[in-house]
């Protein structure tokens, strides 16, 4: 992937005028979040697990493999939360999980007689769901298993991650968690207003949250993330900035700030939220407005999509240098590993390859113990593919993408390519949005950091239907 030589946003200070009201309400859109591209609705079932096995062989066989980055999928949740829009099974049957985590083992040892032995995985993380319904127990014998299977490195700057529900852990489970191995714990907070809770059906005292936060920074946990969402039902500037406020006594490393996609007709949860308590779209812009000024009068920068991490973070390092990474999990400083995706509905992007697994459980396990790898589609990109999501990493990550660089970087010639999508780039040029250094260079302005998603847009070759636009979030 080209690299320029930093980070070209510069810093995330107070964002005073960048932070353009007007400007983000003439580009309101629905557009992807792009952790893939092209995005998971473009795979097909032409793709299959013979497919995959192909490019497995061909990853093991490059000049310099990829190290490993192994993403384990636990779908199992003991209540339902009315805003979820991820794959989950709720339940309160103990046995369904270990009964999943046979399965599990056999995946992991199905993929580790793909790669080669000498492929470090320097990237764990446990996802759902709720990782954490699984017992301290069962989550030690996961990670025995993986290691039994994969090399696990010691480096130093090995990341190895979980989701826990502040809901159900306690210290004890913390301090578990942390010698098994994990240096990073991410918590979903949502909001602490009450009312707020209770409109989402995730009710969570603020002071245990805050206290399992303090308990995780004492253990050494290297960082914690906190996720929160705006727009949801009752939620207005006044108290989420006080959930901000709360969150801030305790100073946690990363904060990721999603938009809440109001999607009922494709996420059925969502049917039960009281639609005339969702806040108006102008009231969610302010909302928006006001945690960025919040947070950055607290000194955390913005990366862009959704996140904020403090100033000593790697990942703002990263950030600055332009060495940063986006998939499936968001930002990350593990560039260029091939992701190996596990569990129900899991998705792996192994070489030019992305696949997913089957969303069904019954079918997850009829083909694990059939002794088959349970892909249910997937994509493998072609050229115009690998060079469009190279740009679309660029501008995410680095700010600043040199369209020429990136066909000389596969051999090919230029030319006018891209020349509709300069074309169309202009409205962004004349709002601030992207500047362009050189007449093929652009670069995202300190304004354009709030509108990454419709830049990206622009070099989307298959965003344009109504079917797409209604399948995707508002951008902001």
């Amino acid at each position: 992937m080209p690299k320029t030589s930093n980070n070209r946003f510069g810093r995330a200070d107070c964002p005073g005028p960048d932070f353009d009201l007007d400007l983000i309400r003439r580009y309101g859109c629905s557009g992807p979040r792009y952790t893939s591209y092209p995005t998971a609705l473009q795979f097909t079932t032409g793709f299959d697990a013979v497919q995959l096995k192909e490019v497995i062989q061909r990853s093991n066989e490059e000049l310099l493999p990829r190290a490993l980055s192994l993403y384990v999928h636990i779908p199992f949740c003991s209540t339902l939360c009315f805003y979820c829009a991820c794959n989950k099974i709720v339940t309160r049957n103990a046995t369904r999980a270990a009964d999943y985590l046979v399965r599990l083992h056999s995946e992991v040892a199905m993929y580790s007689q793909l790669f080669d032995d000498d492929r470090e995985l320097v990237q764990l993380h446990l996802g759902g769901g709720t990782p954490t319904f699984l017992n301290t127990a069962q989550i030690r014998q996961l990670v025995a298993q993986i290691g039994d299977h994969f090399p696990l490195t010691d480096d130093v700057s090995r990341d190895y991650s979980i989701e826990i529900d502040p809901r159900t852990v306690s210290h004890e489970t913390l301090d578990q968690l942390r010698e098994i191995g994990f240096n990073r714990v991410s918590m979903g907070v949502q909001d602490f207003d009450p009312s707020v809770q209770k409109a989402i059906h995730r009710e969570q005292p603020c002071e245990e949250t805050l206290s399992l936060i303090r308990h995780a920074q004492a253990q050494g946990f290297r960082s914690t993330n906190i996720d929160l969402i705006y727009g949801l039902p009752l939620q207005t500037v006044a108290s989420f900035t006080v959930t901000l406020d709360r969150l801030l006594e305790v100073t946690p490393d990363r904060l990721s700030i999603f938009h809440y996609a109001h999607l009922p007709h494709l996420f059925s949860p969502q049917q039960r939220i009281v639609e005339p308590q969702l806040p108006d779209s102008e009231e969610k812009l302010r909302i928006l407005g006001a945690a960025i000024m919040r947070l950055s009068n607290a000194g955390y920068v913005y990366i862009g999509m959704d996140h904020f991490a403090r100033e000593d973070d790697p990942l703002v390092s990263a950030f600055h240098d332009g060495t940063l990474h986006r998939n499936f999990q968001g930002y990350s400083t593990h560039a260029q590993c091939d992701l190996i995706g596990v569990g129900v509905s899991a998705i792996s992007h192994i070489g030019n390859s992305y696949s997913q697994n089957t969303k069904s459980l019954s079918h997850y396990q009829e083909c694990i113990d059939a002794g088959e790898l349970p892909v249910d589609r997937g994509l493998e990109l072609s050229q115009e593919d690998t060079i469009r999501q190279l740009v679309i990493e660029q501008l995410m990550c680095v700010g600043e993408v040199d369209l020429d660089e990136v066909f000389v970087e596969h051999g090919l010639v230029p030319g006018d390519y891209f020349a509709s999508e300069l074309e169309r780039l202009q409205p962004l040029v004349d709002d601030d949005l992207i500047t362009h250094p050189s007449p093929r260079v652009v670069r995202v302005t300190r304004k354009g950091r709030y509108l990454l998603r419709n830049i990206c847009m622009i070099f989307d070759q298959y965003i344009g239907s109504d079917a797409d636009v209604l399948r995707h979030s508002r951008v902001l």
